[in-house]
């Protein structure tokens, strides 16, 4: 199990200081967090199709 596992899914996230950061270094943090994004937008599109998947069979 993963430590993200035990931590309570309603928890803020902790903000990182950005201040030390250089101009490259943030824009990097920006690409790492549009990639995050964009794995969470896929997963949730493939959970939206499970569920209708499972949702037109049980309509049946």
């Amino acid at each position: 199990m993963e430590d993200d596992e035990l931590e309570p899914r309603n928890k803020p996230a902790k903000l990182r200081d950005l201040s030390p950061m250089s101009i490259a270094e943030l824009e990097a943090y920006i690409a790492d967090l549009e990639a995050e994004i964009v794995r969470a937008r896929d997963d949730i599109a493939a959970k939206r199709k499970q569920r209708g998947g499972a949702e037109a069979l049980f309509k049946r």
